[in-house]
């Protein structure tokens, strides 16, 4: 005689006697489903792509809850049935988009990080994004970073400034340092190449284009208590993001600050944050995209990428060098430029490596040259100095990527960098 606990399976799933086949279509479809999530799981986590603790496991946990909940509810299948199709989307926009992408048919994922990566930045009425002050944290990839009380990256001066020389740098994730942990970026090895009677301040921030830099220069340059004796500006490639969008407004309002909004994460809801739930996260995003305030005009991904240079761009890039210029030559400023140095070795293919929606890899590095001539062009005819370093005396070894520099690499850069600035910022 069957046991209870069995006589309640058999029944529960309509495998007694008047047999309910429609449950068993159901539980199967979903163990079925379980089971390429499992397939799913044991992939990444041979890959080395699935940490348990981390949001990507957060989403398998919440598959599991969903193959559960189906299997309690197959009494009911219509019920168990909606929740089967849930489970089905999410599995397909999570895994099945993941897989696309890692095979390279550029499908855009919905699946969450493998780690979790903490709040670095804040919103900012003018700046959008802005490094949130007095911050220590460690990276999703194991970097110390520290925030300044005063909002930007490295740590606060030990006592007063005075009869200490100001140096500030100014530029995007190649300045902020992206690739270097605390101690380690250019302005921190700056720092200290140039000695104890320097304080150089980091006011880089990923994503800064020369639009954000004159807004910094403008009313932020200041930083505890003492202005800048000379002023750093590692500019370009960030700007060149905006290249051949149509129409492109002259802030680079359309697009790019917009886009700092969700590169940085500090939209309220929606935009770049993705959940545990892959639903969710589109409910999210249209959300964000149809109620928010701060909205795109311009959105130049999925369109063809140009070649060529782009003299409107260059006009709005000069224009801003000029400006910020000004700036500094009224306050006593002591201005230096320098081209922007890319990893050519990375930048060689047809494809995009996602930052530049409408530049192709292999167009990048003629674009960033022209934009470093026209740079030392406008320095020149500004007074101002154009420092120039061979983009020879740094190979990809000195690169964490396309552009953003190793450990080794921001204190080469930041050696060549160094004779010049004590020279010029005494």
């Amino acid at each position: 005689m069957p046991s209870p606990s069995a006589t309640f399976f058999r029944d529960h799933f309509g495998l007694r006697h008047p047999y309910r086949f429609e449950r068993v279509i159901v539980a199967g479809l979903a163990i079925l489903l379980a089971l390429l999530a499992l397939l799913a799981a044991v992939w990444m986590r041979a890959t080395d792509e699935l940490s348990l603790g981390g949001p990507r496991g957060e989403y398998f946990l919440y598959l599991l809850i969903l193959l559960v909940l189906v299997l309690a509810l197959v009494r009911w299948p219509r019920l168990a049935g909606v929740v089967l199709v849930l489970m089905a989307f999410e599995l397909a926009w999570g895994t099945g988009l993941f897989a696309l992408q890692r095979a390279g048919l550029g499908a855009a994922s919905l699946m969450p990080p493998d780690k979790f990566e903490p709040q670095r930045f804040e919103w900012h009425p003018l700046l959008q994004a802005v490094p949130i002050p007095s911050l220590e944290l460690t990276s999703s990839t194991g970097l110390a970073i520290r925030h300044t009380r005063e909002g930007t990256r490295g740590q606060d001066p030990a006592g007063s400034l005075e009869g200490r020389t100001v140096v500030a740098t100014f530029g995007g994730s190649t300045t902020y340092d992206i690739g270097a942990g605390e101690g380690e970026t250019w302005p921190d090895r700056l720092a200290q190449a140039l000695g104890d009677h320097y304080f150089v301040v980091n006011h880089g921030v990923p994503g800064y284009t020369t639009a954000e830099h004159l807004i910094q220069t403008a009313f932020y340059q200041t930083r505890f208590g003492k202005p800048p004796r000379c002023a750093i500006y590692y500019v370009g490639w960030n700007d060149l993001r905006n290249a051949h969008i149509a129409r492109l407004d002259p802030g680079y309002a359309d697009f790019h600050l917009p886009s700092q909004i969700d590169s940085q994460k500090v939209r309220r809801v929606g935009g770049a944050h993705v959940t545990f739930s892959p639903l969710l996260t589109l409910l999210m995003r249209f959300v964000a995209a149809n109620l928010d305030t701060a909205r795109y005009f311009a959105d130049p991904y999925g369109q063809p990428p140009a070649s060529g240079d782009d003299p409107d761009l260059e006009a709005i890039y000069k224009r801003n060098i000029t400006a910020i210029s000004a700036i500094n030559r009224q306050r006593g400023v002591t201005t230096i430029w320098v081209g922007q140095l890319l990893n050519r070795d990375r930048l060689m293919g047809n494809g995009q490596y996602g930052w530049l929606p409408l530049v192709r890899d292999r167009d990048l590095w003629s674009m960033q040259q022209r934009f470093n001539e026209v740079l030392k062009r406008t320095a020149a005819g500004l007074d101002d100095t154009y420092v120039g370093i061979d983009p020879a005396s740094l190979v990809g070894a000195d690169f964490v990527d396309q552009g953003h520099f190793s450990v080794r690499g921001a204190k080469r850069f930041a050696d060549d960098l160094a004779p010049i600035v004590r020279q010029l910022c005494r």
